[in-house]
């Protein structure tokens, strides 16, 4: 057996030819490829070129063909030569791109008849009319110089060089891998000191190295090249690839082909090649890079249909992007059997090149030939998304036309331009309104940017009756929940495979994202607190609901991070964390970054205070609060924090002329200039925001599930000399983003039937809006008279149970009605009059809701307290100036990392004590779980900081379930339970209300009351599992709800008979209702 070889050449450089030659390209050996080419200076195979031209172009006229003349043949071979790099490289480029992709007009008479003819230098319908050439050792002279560099392998479509190649050993030394030895070697040649002349021609660049591989295309950065991904739509497809690249791979060369190309190698190498033909050979990930982004017709589809110029960058697509809008174009042209073309959702991941995917589609929906006459509308659900779309298509040089209005829209539909639209998808309203004839055309696409984060109410009923056989098509950057499914059924299933985070972070398509979570030290003064809430109960009268209510709102950690000394404490930390670790970075790029508040007023805090500081420079983008005229809440326009708002935003009107310019150039400053270093904001820019210097996220709020995705996305781009994007947490978001993460990476898969489930669940949720209806209206049957006022519904429902009971039934009826009128069927087929009256009645129920509710004092107006309670919270709240650090950086999508360093914040329990000894009384007191229906004001705060800081530290351990702390931090209740129900915590709190409700019993610990707890849990847990997977948002399934409360109903009684004890079903209702709130709170 010999040794096997790992000279680059044996190794990579000559089975790469051999593959090639196999998959169609000819072999041009270096002696004659620089006859061909007539010296190091050109690198044209002129000849082929002058021939190809004239074999695949042909005049026809009449019925005949005519050939174009030499001087026309001669102008189209000098057009390649004679590119403009005056215009500088990637100008120079475009303009070829340009050359081989249109063609150019030249004029011939035929017959006498002079017109212009279009020569094409690549047929593009029929890749099998063009000639492949390989060649390899390819010197040319550098810029300026006599020397010269030598890429590998150089692949050439009529003789034009389309592809350079890099060929490196697996087995080079050194800390760099080979493959990016082999880019930077790329990099290099195509520098302004490089061999520009052969690299202005290429559509793409591969650096291979056998086991590794990548490719990008001219000038692209090292960032930014890419790993391939072959996908399939099914297993035979998948079969038949394997099957084609074995068969090539091992097919051997001719003897002639053999002689070319070992003819100035040693017969040794020879010898060895032709020994291992005898073997089968294993292909390499070398190979499949080659094959499937070399074989002629796929590198042909990517030169024409996948590369593009964005704002000065040439950029090809990503696999997922390849083949996102492949299986796009192939379900569109098929027809369902209502004569629609079939839709979709496309998820791909935030970062991946979303919106160069729809600016990629719909070039090809417009050049579709099975498709006449396309008209493209892409539809946003924000202005700034809108923009930002409109921008990628202009910079792409796409022919794009925003609608300004719903009347715009319809004057640019009726429109036979066949620009593409952009539009945001409340004009559709218009639309509807301005057309009494709906769009029919099948060759209608709509295109909808983050498909499941718009409202589909009544606007996604809008759309699909302004255009009722329009192919709609869905994009979105983060995944759908099981409740949000429905979304992908209102467009047609999803289309291809799902781009996650994983695959971006794998990839290298996303940097990794690490996270560190911080914590402020909170301090309370409870005396003017306890004053305060007694006087305003005292004062306004408030019945216990409103009494709830009021403190159910304050006793939020969002009131907490909107205390002046909180945020300034937070600025300061933020101030000395950006200053010391981003300020001063390197010098490949100046990191930027965003931080997340709370509020506008929060915002303007945090700016005031970074000022104040003056460490670094930051500016506010907010979307303003509401101003217009006749606002109801003249509160509200007195309050002071609206006239600070008001303020800040009239002084930014005044200098930049409004407040769209100002975003603008604040945007445009973060993105290209040294300052501004930090943008606030609240909600805007946390979704379709692309810097991709932004580095950092300070978060200052809560956010989750897709929000949180969309908002850390913000700093997950790749950008030249960015390893990694930085989230820093105050708030305590890590559990929020492990939930979010975990559910997102199990959706792997989506089967149809899952898909059809759910749909057949919205309509059977629609078919309970007749039953609710029904059941609000019979609140009233007692009252008399068919014409009241409603000062007689307030005063039916002057009993407390019975207002209850209205506001649970009312809350259900406009949940189903909304949900009713998003759907396209129930809208269709239901009568007009029935629709209109559930409107009707909906809007009354609603509107009598906010009556009775300010009647009976149910609740109060919450905005007239916030100024006096949040000045009481800044006076007397306050921290010691400390922040603590209370994670390591990990890297949030490394389980194993995070792992790691939950299990080291138990570790920290000893620095946490001084934190937590001003709270413990509080914590005991929630730990006891009293069902104490409120509590004085001062005491729901505490409760809150403990919350917050004991939640932070759970949230971790609550992740990785350590047991240890959950004893520890459940031992107020569990200390006194039964030795049965020592490690069910829940259970625990079931014991605990059953021996409330059933105090009578003569002994608390009795198996009575233990059999209860259990029989409760087991119940619970019975139904809210679905094959040991919990049942996402069970609780809101009223069907699992109703057989919890029947099945509880006869166990308990059950267990009455069992001890023998009198049935008290008032006691035994109201122990079901606690214990399912429980439940809810627990295992939602």
């Amino acid at each position: 057996m010999s040794t096997p070889s790992y000279i680059e050449d044996n190794v990579s450089q000559i089975p790469a030819l051999q593959l090639l030659i196999n998959m169609g390209y000819n072999y041009v050996s270096p002696k004659q490829a620089e006859q061909w080419r007539g010296g190091k200076a050109q690198v044209l195979f002129t000849e082929v070129l002058r021939k190809q031209l004239q074999k695949i172009n042909k005049i026809n006229r009449r019925g005949k063909q005519y050939a174009f003349s030499d001087a026309n043949i001669n102008s189209a071979v000098l057009a390649v030569k004679d590119l403009p790099i005056q215009d500088g490289f990637i100008n120079a480029n475009k303009a070829f791109y340009d050359l081989i992709t249109l063609g150019k007009a030249f004029e011939q008479s035929i017959d006498g008849d002079k017109k212009s003819h279009n020569i094409n230098f690549i047929d593009w319908k029929k890749p099998e009319n063009n000639v492949y050439h390989v060649t390899e050792e390819f010197p040319v002279l550098r810029t300026a110089r006599t020397d010269t560099y030598r890429p590998d392998l150089v692949l050439f479509i009529n003789g034009i060089p389309s592809v350079i190649i890099e060929c490196k050993s697996p087995s080079l030394g050194g800390t760099k891998p080979p493959v990016d030895l082999a880019i930077e070697q790329h990099i290099r040649n195509f520098g302004s000191k490089g061999i520009r002349s052969l690299y202005v021609y290429s559509s793409l660049l591969l650096s291979v190295a056998t086991n590794q591989g990548k490719y990008a295309t001219t000038d692209t950065s090292k960032e930014f090249w890419a790993k391939w991904t072959e996908q399939f739509t099914s297993g035979e497809a998948e079969k038949a690839y394997w099957s084609k690249l074995k068969k090539l791979k091992n097919k051997s060369l001719d003897e002639d082909q053999k002689n070319m190309v070992f003819e100035e190698r040693t017969e040794y190498v020879r010898k060895t090649f032709d020994s291992i033909d005898t073997e089968e050979r294993l292909f390499t990930e070398q190979d499949k890079l080659l094959y499937n982004l070399c074989r002629p017709e796929r590198l042909l589809d990517l030169i024409l249909n996948f590369t593009l110029y964005d704002d000065g960058t040439k950029k090809v697509a990503r696999y997922q992007q390849y083949f996102a809008v492949n299986n796009t174009i192939n379900r569109v042209t098929k027809f369902d059997k209502t004569g629609k073309r079939q839709g979709g959702v496309i998820w791909h991941t935030q970062g991946s090149g979303k919106s160069l995917t729809m600016v990629m589609l719909a070039q090809m929906l417009a050049s579709n030939p099975h498709i006449s006459n396309p008209k493209i509308i892409l539809v946003t659900d924000r202005v700034d998304l809108d923009d930002q779309i409109s921008d990628t298509f202009k910079k792409c040089k796409k022919e794009v036309r925003q609608a300004k209005t719903g009347a715009h829209l319809t004057e640019l539909l009726e429109d036979s331009n066949d620009a593409i639209i952009t539009t945001i998808i409340n004009k559709f309203e218009a639309a509807v309104k301005n057309n009494k004839k709906p769009f029919t055309s099948s060759d209608i696409f709509v295109l909808i940017d983050e498909g499941h984060r718009t409202q589909y109410g009544t606007f996604n009923v809008s759309m699909q009756r302004v255009f009722p056989n329009a192919c709609f098509l869905a994009f979105t950057g983060t995944p759908l929940m099981k409740k949000e499914k429905s979304t992908a059924n209102k467009f047609g299933g999803y289309i291809g495979k799902a781009y996650t985070v994983k695959n971006a972070v794998e990839d290298g398509a996303v940097v990794p994202l690490l996270y560190e979570g911080r914590h402020t030290h909170i301090m309370l003064n409870e005396a003017p607190l306890n004053t305060y809430f007694e006087k305003l109960v005292e004062r306004n009268n408030l019945s216990e609901r409103g009494r709830a209510k009021l403190k159910q709102k304050f006793n939020t950690v969002n009131e907490l991070n909107k205390a002046d000394e909180v945020i300034m404490c937070r600025a300061l930390d933020i101030s000395e964390h950006y200053t010391a670790f981003f300020q001063t970075h390197n010098d490949n790029y100046k990191p930027k970054a965003q931080l997340v508040a709370p509020t506008i007023k929060a915002a303007l805090k945090y700016k005031e205070f970074l000022d104040e500081i003056g460490m670094v420079d930051s500016e506010v983008v907010v979307t303003q609060s509401d101003q217009r005229e006749g606002t109801e809440d003249g509160y509200f326009n007195e309050n002071e924090d609206k006239r600070r708002e008001d303020t800040y935003l009239n002084a930014m009107i005044d200098k930049y002329g409004d407040l769209k310019k100002y975003e603008k150039s604040i945007i445009n400053q973060f993105k290209k200039r040294d300052k501004p270093e930090i943008l606030i904001v609240v909600a805007k820019l946390l979704t379709g925001f692309d810097a991709p210097n932004n580095t950092v996220l300070y978060l200052c709020r809560s956010l989750k599930e897709h929000t949180l995705l969309q908002a850390i996305a913000r700093v997950n781009r790749v950008y030249p000399g960015k390893d990694y994007g930085y989230i820093v947490d105050y708030y305590g978001n890590l559990e929020n983003l492990d939930t979010a993460l975990s559910t997102y990476s199990n959706l792997n898969g989506f089967e149809e039937e899952d898909l059809e489930g759910t749909l057949t669940n919205i309509k059977d949720e629609i078919a309970k809006l007749p039953q609710a209806h029904s059941e609000l209206w019979d609140i009233f049957k007692t009252l008399k008279g068919k014409h009241l006022e409603t000062t007689a519904y307030e005063e039916h429902l002057s009993p407390e149970d019975v207002r209850n009971k209205f506001y649970t039934k009312v809350s259900q009826f406009a949940r189903l009605l909304k949900l009713a009128l998003s759907s396209v069927d129930f809208v269709t087929n239901t009568d007009k009059k029935k629709i209109d009256n559930y409107k009707r009645d909906a809007k009354f129920f609603l509107k009598l809701r906010v009556d009775v509710t300010r009647r009976y004092n149910d609740d109060i107006a919450y905005k007239e307290f916030e100024p006096q309670i949040q000045k009481l919270i800044n006076k007397h709240i306050t921290t010691d100036g400390e922040v603590m650090k209370i994670t390591e950086l990990v890297d949030i999508f490394n389980k194993e990392e995070r792992d790691a360093q939950v299990e080291n914040i138990k570790g920290k329990a000893a620095q946490a004590d001084h934190i937590a000894s001003r709270t413990v009384k509080a914590i005991n007191i929630k730990m006891q779980e009293d069902p104490i229906y409120y509590r004085k004001l001062a005491d729901l705060i505490k409760e809150t900081i403990a919350a917050y800081h004991q939640r932070r530290i759970d949230e971790a351990e609550y992740l990785k379930k350590t047991k240890e702390y959950q004893d520890e931090f459940f031992n107020g209740r569990s200390k006194d339970a039964p030795e049965e129900l020592a490690d069910n915590t829940v259970a625990i709190a079931f014991y605990n209300y059953s021996c409330s409700v059933f105090e009578d019993v003569e002994l608390l610990k009795t198996p009575f009351h233990i059999e209860i707890s259990l029989a409760i849990d087991n119940i619970v847990k019975e139904h809210i599992y679905l094959n040991e997977k919990k049942i996402i948002d069970w609780h809101k399934n009223e069907d699992i709800t109703g057989k919890i409360n029947i099945e509880l109903g006869d166990a308990i009684y059950d267990l009455h008979q069992k001890f023998d004890l009198d049935t008290d079903w008032g006691k035994i209702d109201y122990l079901i209702e606690e214990c399912i709130k429980i439940a809810i709170e627990k295992y939602k």
